[in-house]
């Protein structure tokens, strides 16, 4: 077992994700196709205009995202104005999204994007009461739009609105008639509602690839919290294309987070992405809560701000020891400048002890204090954050200190 899989100078993870009995399988290619400017954009509340889609389009392009769904041009003259120049100035594949109609091609073209993610709802419940269609017009919209797409060159995926709930016959008679009589040159499976369990997501996505023979497109929701791990059951499954969002933003809930799924295929399963720049994936989260106006919490997964801090007394003991050896791995599964984090943050609140008030000392250049000193910052430390509740300030710890320590 190649030891540098799970632990290296930038992760250290679980051995027993590399023993045989683990192993998994997953295509030779993954391609990542990013959909913060179309699906993220949906969360209610945000707004993005074109300079502020076209920074974080840039900013994808340097992390190294294969595809960037730029946006739906029909939505208003500003949304096409975004995909058309996010096509003309940023280097990855560009894709537009659109409805099954030849209008919608046309703005595409017009966009000059490398391909379109084309929608058409696949559950029989969602055309007859959302749309008011019958099955018979929800087909021949698609076979009409998918041909227009595919004779004016453009790459077409073919996207079923709620795979997930829909007839599966019903479902792959739509795929493989599409693919038959209009065009697709892959597919997506889309779990709108993020319905689906992994094992369920796993065995849809063989189906669809048995029966189809077109690369699966994985497109999850996370109304459960399963967002990444659908995705990750398709791609064991044989999927090819992972939708995501930056920070897990999108309609509802939101959709399978890009910092996740890019950290756990790569460390966890020891993935290929050596393409990708996984030191920009704070800073490209930061780009987007800015842009957005949407916070992460403090635990939010790979870019939180707590990842790297710790208030816990024990905690902050063997980092005392840890930081002197040089051995961040041994209490953090990531290292901070792997996925562009700063150093670990010592905070001062409740759970202190000795150690925190000792390195937080030390940080702020302050006098060391003796133990007795420690202890009676210690108390205020805690007293002040139990009112307060919550951690301490640098400047709040330094007063505390100044008021205990000698005066020089």
């Amino acid at each position: 077992m190649d030891e540098s899989k799970w632990k290296n100078d930038r992760w250290w993870v679980s051995p027993y994700n590399f023993v045989e009995e683990t192993k998994v399988v997953f295509p030779e290619k993954i391609q990542f196709e990013d959909i913060t400017l179309r699906d993220g954009e949906q969360q209610a509340g945000i707004v993005l205009r074109k300079d502020e889609k076209l920074a974080i389009a840039r900013k994808l392009a340097e992390v190294g995202v294969d595809r960037i769904e730029a946006g739906m041009p029909a939505v208003s003259p500003d949304d096409k104005a975004a995909v058309k120049a996010i096509a003309k100035e940023v280097d990855a594949k560009i894709f537009a999204f659109t409805r099954c109609m030849k209008d919608d091609v046309e703005l595409a073209l017009e966009c000059e994007v490398d391909g379109v993610i084309m929608e058409i709802p696949s559950s029989p419940h969602i055309i007859k009461y959302a749309y008011d269609w019958t099955m018979e017009t929800a087909m021949g919209k698609s076979i009409e739009a998918t041909a227009y797409a595919g004779e004016h060159g453009l790459y077409t995926c073919f996207f079923c609105i709620d795979s997930t709930r829909a007839d599966l016959n019903w479902y792959l008679d739509l795929l493989e008639k599409v693919i038959t009589e209009g065009h697709a040159d892959s597919v997506a499976l889309v779990d709108t509602f993020g319905v689906c369990t992994p094992e369920a997501t796993r065995y849809l996505t063989k189906k669809v690839i048995e029966r189809i023979k077109k690369p699966v497109e994985l497109h999850m929701h996370n109304d459960f919290g399963l967002a990444v791990a659908n995705s990750i059951a398709g791609l064991q499954a044989g999927g090819e294309v992972v939708h995501t969002t930056v920070n897990a933003i999108g309609e509802r809930l939101g959709n399978c987070a890009l910092e996740e799924i890019l950290c756990v295929l790569q460390m966890l399963y020891g993935v290929d992405l050596s393409h990708i720049k996984f030191k920009k994936l704070y800073e490209l989260s930061k780009l987007v809560q800015e842009r957005t106006n949407v916070k992460m919490p403090g635990n939010k997964p790979i870019v939180g701000d707590n990842f790297f801090v710790s208030e816990s007394g024990i905690v902050i003991g063997w980092w005392e020891r840890l930081k002197k050896l040089g051995m961040p791995l041994v209490m953090f599964p990531i290292h901070p400048k792997t996925v562009g984090q700063s150093d670990v943050h010592v905070a001062l609140g409740k759970k202190s002890g000795i150690p925190s008030v000792r390195m937080k000392a030390e940080e702020l250049e302050l006098p060391e204090p003796t133990e007795e000193q420690a202890l009676e910052i210690l108390g205020i430390v805690k007293q002040q954050a139990i009112e307060k509740k919550r951690i301490l300030t640098n400047e709040e710890f330094e007063e505390i200190a100044k008021g205990v320590l000698p005066k020089d």
